[in-house]
């Protein structure tokens, strides 16, 4: 039976891509990527994260990284809400792996209905196939399933690369990227400050992205 497992890095940054990541394995290597330490990724050093970013690789079956630009989110919001896109990034990540079964970090405060969309969205693709595979749906999945581990895992990593060559880019430190953070908050004053807008990395629909302009 081959199982994957789908979670998402990057949901809440204003800064940077979402990057959703999904990690196929047959079900005897289940034991393996358990016995490696996997675990919620944001619970794990990024020293920590990149090493088992690179095993997780030698079991499973496949990984694969879907990447959602800061400008697509804003262009996607325009016509359907967060929880639409989620369900449609997961959808891409699941039409890729076609797993048996499918264990996912719900992105909706509805476990089941987040379940149940993504099926439904994968079905309109794979009418046939969709009859066979099972979803199983649930809240910090990454915590419980060692497979929606190792794929909370590779989304981090890659998320993480990303915005370091983004910082790389620019010669600035970006914080985390979450509006929380103070860092990334004066990054973004002082940009719109220097330049009157914010840069094409940043999610121009994010309330915290919209402030800083308004202040300007």
């Amino acid at each position: 039976m081959r199982i994957a497992g789908i979670d998402e890095a990057g949901k809440g940054p204003v800064i940077g891509p979402m990057c959703i990541g999904g990690v196929l394995a047959d079900k005897d290597k289940i034991d393996s990527l358990k016995n490696l330490g996997v675990a919620d990724s944001k619970k794990l050093t990024p020293k920590k994260r990149e090493h088992l970013a690179h095993q997780i690789r030698k079991y499973a079956q496949k990984v694969y990284i879907f990447e959602v630009s800061p400008s697509q989110i804003d262009e996607l919001r325009k016509v359907m809400s967060m929880n639409q896109i989620m369900v449609l990034g997961f959808s891409r990540v699941l039409e890729e792996l076609q797993p048996d079964m499918a264990y996912v970090d719900a992105a909706d405060v509805n476990a089941a209905r987040f379940g149940t969309n993504l099926k439904a969205q994968y079905t309109k693709k794979f009418p046939e196939k969709s009859k066979e595979l099972s979803v199983v749906s649930e809240h910090q999945a990454d915590a419980t399933y060692p497979i929606v581990s190792a794929a909370s895992i590779v989304a981090k990593v890659r998320r993480d690369e990303l915005v370091k060559e983004l910082e790389k880019r620019i010669g600035i430190d970006l914080g985390s990227g979450y509006p929380s953070d103070p860092k990334t908050k004066r990054f973004l004053e002082d940009w719109s400050r220097e330049h009157g807008t914010l840069p094409e990395f940043v999610r121009h629909s994010w309330k915290t992205a919209m402030n800083v302009l308004k202040e300007k």
